[in-house]
């Protein structure tokens, strides 16, 4: 199955590289270090050691990020490689880590490609992210004894049924790894019945609950919220509602939702953050073909204020989310109101921020019902149950209150996966 698999994925390569140009269309960063995606790149000079971590995008680079910062702190002799896939993913990664850790985008599962790869790098251990499994990479580093570890994995019930699909492929995949880290026993199950060996997988939770506000992006987040929430004409202060990593078909619902609430004459401010960057310009022109009066965040970093008649503000900037919602009086999830999964709302949950979603969070549906009975989650399903229980926060202190209380005990009372990962990875790992 993995012969026939990888000869498709040649066949239609023409095609892969045509979405690539594609997608460059848009964000012109796709275009850039194409050769990667080949694994041509420079070997390193270093001769240390070296940790090959996966984590694919922007949610997975965040999430990592206490994961990164524990490797380099507890394995100095080590080289740490992180690849991603996306661009956005990439400019994170450098934006926060720098020339502390290596970086090069992984290559597309071809047998030469990820033969490259590895020979290149020959790491010591790869550490994938959640679900970024790849058949040809997965057995590449068994044939080599590379020992593979997911960390943070998780598996919904959709994705498992498609690998049951293709078994004859997924199957050998899943077993080819040394270890599992579930985030819950639900995806551990599921994990094993896809073909992962039952005693090399263990639930680690999440270790997006390991999540730090540091003392620094505290105090950046009040500096943004003094800038944003201003004074109203009455001199009462905004209340700043923020809807984070929408999707085309929600911000039309957001933008309604809010809409409503400025016709009761509230004073309301809402923050709007696109998921994916190239969408920026395009929402920007709904919010303005609504007739709402809108600042970009890139074009404000360096004022002191927001114009008295802003209402949206336009979050398109990448890697801000976290300082976002320190800003910020209350959270939609976005990804919710279609059915995409939901994203993710433990950082929502770590600053005490009452939260809102729709109904589809099958991505993160542990965090989803620890979050709802606890309180600190409503769900919803149109503008009009929107508007109404966001009029209920701004209307009814005592209610944001006890949901922020509660959320915030939520995304304490759920931390230790990272040090559940670690124990993992050092049974794999010399210390220096």
């Amino acid at each position: 199955m993995r012969f026939f698999y990888s000869l498709i994925f040649y066949l239609a390569l023409p095609l892969v590289l045509l979405r690539l140009l594609w997608r460059a269309i848009k964000a012109p960063a796709y275009a850039r270090r194409w050769q990667e995606r080949f694994a041509i790149f420079p070997k390193p000079e270093d001769t240390r050691p070296l940790i090959c971590l996966h984590s694919v995008s922007v949610g997975e680079t965040i999430a990592a990020s206490p994961l990164i910062k524990r490797l380099l702190k507890d394995y100095p002799g080590h080289q740490l490689m992180v690849t991603t896939t996306t661009p956005t993913g990439s400019a994170l990664l450098q934006e926060r880590f720098g020339e502390y850790v290596l970086h090069v985008y992984l290559p597309y599962d071809l047998p030469d490609a990820m033969a490259r790869f590895l020979d290149k790098l020959k790491p010591e251990i790869l550490l994938i992210m959640e679900t970024e499994l790849w058949p040809n990479l997965l057995a590449a580093c068994k044939q080599r004894g590379i020992p593979s570890l997911l960390l943070n994995g998780r598996l919904s019930e959709r994705s498992a049924r498609g690998y049951q699909r293709v078994s004859g492929l997924s199957r050998p995949m899943f077993a080819a790894l040394n270890g599992v880290y579930a985030q819950t026993s639900a995806d551990r199950e599921r994990f094993i019945a896809s073909g992962a060996h039952a005693e090399q997988s263990q639930v680690s939770g999440n270790i997006k609950f390991d999540l730090q506000l540091s003392d620094e992006l505290r105090a950046q987040a009040s500096q943004l919220r003094e800038q944003w929430q201003g004074k109203y004409e009455s001199g009462a202060e905004y209340f700043i509602l923020a809807a984070a990593s929408t999707h085309p078909g929600e911000d039309e619902i957001i933008l309604e939702a809010f809409q409503q609430l400025l016709a009761q004459g509230l004073n309301v401010r809402l923050l709007l953050v696109p998921r994916h960057p190239e969408r920026f310009s395009d929402v920007a022109r709904l919010i303005e073909h609504r007739g709402l009066s809108m600042q970009r965040r890139s074009e404000t970093r360096n004022a002191e204020a927001l114009h008295k008649s802003c209402q949206v503000i336009l979050g398109d900037t990448m890697g801000e989310m976290l300082c976002f919602f320190g800003a910020v009086d209350a959270a939609f999830i976005g990804g919710s109101l279609v059915d995409r999964g939901g994203h993710n709302m433990i950082e929502a949950a770590a600053w005490g921020l009452p939260i809102v979603t729709g109904r589809s969070c099958f991505n993160f549906a542990e965090a989803d019902a620890l979050l709802q009975s606890a309180g600190a989650l409503l769900q919803v399903d149109d503008a009009e149950t929107l508007a109404a229980h966001w009029e209920e926060l701004m209307t009814q202190p005592e209610v944001a209150k006890t949901m922020s209380m509660k959320a915030l005990g939520v995304a304490e009372g759920n931390r230790g996966a990272l040090d559940k990962m670690m124990t993992g990875i050092a049974a794999h790992l010399r210390h220096d």
